[in-house]
């Protein structure tokens, strides 16, 4: 319903544009070759100039109006996800509980490493990969003990003959706990206060 709606909103605000562009072409025909004897009175060219700004700023209004709606059935879309879980490379919250990390299959490589980066960027994890793109979850255990609560990014190194070849960001799953809209968009609030857009969002689901 949501897709006809748009569908009819679209058609009805180029039905008008058209009529705009008729109304304009009409108006300098009519100047064009008016009787140089008896020319139009100014009182007519005023009214017809007021009817053409009244065309053009209807328009204007049924765009925005169109897009207005448009990013209220959007952001009621989103709205949907809170309480979901949603697949993001951006950095996550570790507050005890494991977060699943699911790299993407690697496509070149021998060897593929899962790397835990702190929020400064230092290395506090590594663990070695299949490359199938198999989950891995990441119980803050390190080889120094257990990590720190925090915010932690993750991504997948691959080698070949001992030499690193690729790096690609490794995306995880959060809950979200919140959305927000705002002239850039809706920005999604997931579990220990990280904050994505939602354009960012690969994948949704319900919670494991």
């Amino acid at each position: 319903s949501t897709a006809t709606a748009t569908t009819v909103k679209t058609s009805d605000a180029k039905a008008i544009s058209s009529d705009f562009e008729t109304f304009l072409k009409l108006l300098t025909t009519q100047i064009s070759n008016q009787d140089p004897m008896d020319p139009m009175k100014a009182e007519e060219f005023a009214v017809q100039l007021a009817t053409f700004s009244s065309v053009e700023q209807q328009v204007q209004t049924n765009e925005l109006l169109s897009q207005m709606v448009t990013a209220s059935d959007e952001f009621a879309a989103l709205t949907s996800w809170i309480g979901r879980e949603v697949k993001t490379d951006a950095a996550l919250k570790f507050d005890g509980s494991s977060i699943e990390v699911v790299p993407e299959p690697a496509t070149r490589g021998e060897i593929h490493q899962l790397v835990v980066r702190s929020k400064s960027g230092q290395e506090v994890d590594r663990i070695t990969l299949d490359g199938t793109g198999s989950s891995v979850e990441w119980d803050g255990m390190t080889a120094s003990g257990a990590a720190p609560h925090g915010f932690y990014s993750f991504e997948v190194e691959s080698f070949q003959n001992g030499e690193l070849i690729a790096t690609e960001a490794a995306a995880g799953y959060a809950r979200v706990t919140e959305v927000q809209r705002s002239e850039a968009g809706a920005t999604l609030i997931l579990k220990g206060g990280a904050k994505v857009s939602a354009a960012g969002i690969t994948a949704v689901r319900d919670p494991a």
